[in-house]
């Protein structure tokens, strides 16, 4: 009987979930779910194996960019809520993050195009980054049946104000919180169970086991295995196929580190969040008001470089399509 490897025995304490568009690597490992963002979908776009999707979405947006690039996303979700048995995670325009009606609605769009595929929405988590706009959205799609998955998150305030708006899911960032604080405090490491992303994401499920908050705590962008078994217990943790991979070669011990049980027994005070105490707390955080902005910046520059791909074959296809009608 071979050896468990800590990805078995992580499975065990935590579902594990694939942080990635390349059906391949999710075939692999057999996660519950999975989540994409502008960057992998633009990474996968760009590989010949998916070549297709893109020309399906561009067949489908008729000249229509805004219409292909969801069709785009929609396609590689598609594909994957066949490999997966749970949540695929589809992420909104992250120039939408400070237009909570604009999300809405196209939250809705997103939404309608997998239910013409016949694609559940109950399979779907729609992403927003955790502004307060965006809060603000989750919290009337969720009312509508649209589940929510709230990324970008670098604070408790943003935690708690999505748990009190019932956003199905929150995508805390372990190692994007690490590298700010190895660059501040310039240092090299920090050991596993002193790395802030560790702990940001420790006391966010701790607060929520404690105050009764059905919010999924989903730990994301990893930047070693040693985050990864650092959380082990967590709800869920969205893991890149290359680590996905390296816990796979290690059978080492992985023990449980978050506990809902032992985490009602922590003295943890309630936090109160109103519009302007949640601004206030970002205000006071630097690292989460860097971070969050530097994330939606980021997602922004990955949506440009792939609608310039996007647009280039739509273009080309026009001009395939005057050629035939000319001649």
């Amino acid at each position: 009987m071979p050896i468990p490897s800590q990805v078995d025995k992580l499975k065990k304490l935590t579902t594990v979930v694939a942080d990635t568009g390349d059906f391949l690597a999710i075939k692999k490992f057999a996660p519950q779910d999975a989540t994409t963002n502008p960057s992998l979908i633009y990474k996968a776009a760009t590989m010949d194996e998916y070549a297709h999707i893109v020309d399906e979405a561009v067949a489908y947006g008729e000249g229509d960019l805004s219409v292909t690039m969801d069709k785009l996303a929609v396609g590689f979700g598609t594909e994957i809520t066949k490999i997966v048995p749970g949540y695929v995670s589809t992420e909104v325009d992250a120039r939408l993050s400070f237009d909570t009606e604009a999300t809405i609605q196209k939250a809705r769009d997103l939404i309608k195009m997998y239910e013409e595929v016949g694609v559940n929405k109950e399979r779907i988590l729609i992403k927003v980054a955790a502004t307060y706009e965006g809060i603000q959205a989750a919290s009337v799609l969720e009312q509508e049946g649209i589940t929510c998955n709230a990324t970008l998150i670098f604070s408790i305030a943003q935690a708690i104000a999505c748990a009190e708006v019932g956003c199905t899911l929150i995508s805390p960032f372990v190692g994007r919180i690490m590298d700010w604080y190895k660059k501040a405090n310039g240092v090299e490491k920090f050991e596993a169970a002193e790395d802030p992303g560790v702990m940001s994401v420790t006391a966010i499920y701790n607060y929520f086991k404690k105050y009764g908050h059905n919010t999924i705590v989903m730990g994301a962008s990893f930047r070693n295995t040693e985050e990864i078994c650092e959380l082990a217990g967590c709800d869920r943790l969205t893991i890149s196929p290359k680590l996905l991979n390296e816990l796979s070669n290690n059978t080492g011990d992985l023990p449980q580190k978050l506990d809902a049980t032992k985490a009602m027994a922590i003295d943890i005070p309630k936090i109160e969040i109103t519009e302007s105490s949640f601004r206030w707390m970002m205000n006071e955080d630097a690292m989460a008001t860097e971070k969050l902005a530097e994330g939606i910046r980021g997602f922004t520059k990955d949506i440009v470089k792939l609608e310039e791909i996007v647009q280039a074959k739509i273009d080309a296809t026009n001009k395939r399509r005057k050629v035939s009608h000319d001649e």
